[in-house]
């Protein structure tokens, strides 16, 4: 099979390689490594990851992948890892570093490195380690005093978006759902500002679920960085707003009865919308409303910052709001419990400052 045409022209046309169009080996290796254990047969090498860390792996080495299809062209019969060399990655690693920042860099080399070990776990990949590790020493984390919106305001383009998504009847259903949707995440995320890893895989019915006429976010301990459960009332002010979301606006998104059952739906084709197009909708979001291109993490900023300006009477309510456990409070049962509470709480504050 010839390699696919590579095209030198990267503007814009930076894409993770999806699945399906990696060499076969690549393929067959991932699923060899995903496989669960069986009567006395051991699973994959990633078995024991999170399903969200899968997805990240294979997210970091499709963007690998595709870096191959631009330079040279990708031949579908190559080994397993077999693209993974010294003067391929030094090509990577300075595309990524002239439109990534140093820490996504560094990030996205330690995966490729990750990823290829599981591919291919008889090869050697030290020289790998080490270029990770020289992008360990300089990477500088993007300054977020110019990018710092408070949650108020981010709540107040949201809910302005859904106001004029509404309104707007001369636009086409499917536009005004698109505009709905957007503006519903910057609301839903300023209120509760969890991962993005999380808010993108929000499953109507599992982590995001009605339970006696409220609506909640559950997530077990093995769907959190802390590996602690984190569940969380929505706020009474969202519920409006995310129902009107379920009863009008995703059914129009998702196009047919059987669709996925995510919360957030692309406007192309109604399937669930991946980690990085929600990333980017919300920063195209932030950028057209409030000015400034606000990240996922950046709302995790917002929050503590928000409580710690507006709320230094309640040192701990920021923490508490990130799910941060703190040092003086070891009981698990009392860390869920102020977690829920400072999420009512934080709720509040921002309601108090939007009638300010």
């Amino acid at each position: 099979m010839k390699p696919e045409p590579a095209s030198f022209d990267t503007a814009n046309k930076v894409r993770s390689l999806p699945l399906e169009r990696w060499p076969d080996a690549d393929r067959l290796a991932w699923v060899a490594a995903c496989r669960p254990a069986q009567r006395l047969k051991r699973g994959g090498a990633a078995v024991h990851m999170r399903d969200i860390t899968r997805r990240d792996l294979v997210r970091r080495y499709g963007y690998f992948l595709d870096h191959i299809v631009r330079t040279e062209g990708l031949d579908r019969n190559a080994q397993a890892a077999g693209y993974v060399a010294p003067d391929r990655a030094a090509r990577f690693r300075t595309e990524l570093e002239a439109r990534v920042s140093s820490v996504t860099v560094y990030g996205t080399i330690y995966k490729l490195r990750r990823m290829s070990q599981l591919l291919a776990p008889e090869r050697d990949f030290t020289w790998l380690r080490e270029i990770e590790r020289d992008l360990s020493l300089v990477m500088v984390p993007r300054s977020k005093f110019d990018r710092l919106i408070y949650a108020n305001v981010l709540v107040d383009a949201g809910m302005t978006l859904m106001i004029g998504a509404d309104a707007a009847i001369h636009r086409s259903g499917l536009g005004r759902a698109r505009q709905y949707r957007d503006g519903l995440m910057l609301a839903f995320l300023a209120f509760h500002p969890f991962r993005l890893k999380n808010f993108a895989a929000l499953e109507i019915g599992g982590t995001f679920r009605k339970v006696n006429g409220k609506r909640w976010i559950v997530l077990s301990a093995s769907d959190t960085k802390e590996k602690r459960p984190d569940e969380r009332l929505v706020d009474p002010a969202l519920i409006p707003w995310v129902d009107r979301y379920l009863r009008i606006h995703r059914p129009i998104l998702a196009r047919t009865d059987d669709a996925s059952a995510y919360l957030w739906l692309s406007s192309n084709d109604g399937s669930a919308m991946t980690y990085g197009a929600v990333e980017r909708v919300i920063k195209e979001t932030t950028l057209g409303t409030v000015g400034v291109d606000v990240s996922p993490h950046l709302f995790r900023t917002s929050g503590v910052s928000t409580c710690a300006v507006h709320a230094g009477d309640q040192p701990y309510l920021g923490s508490a709001l990130m799910h941060h456990t703190d040092p003086a409070v070891a009981e698990e049962h009392y860390n869920r419990a102020l977690c829920a509470s400072a999420a009512q709480k934080f709720a509040d504050l921002i309601m108090t400052l939007r009638d300010e």
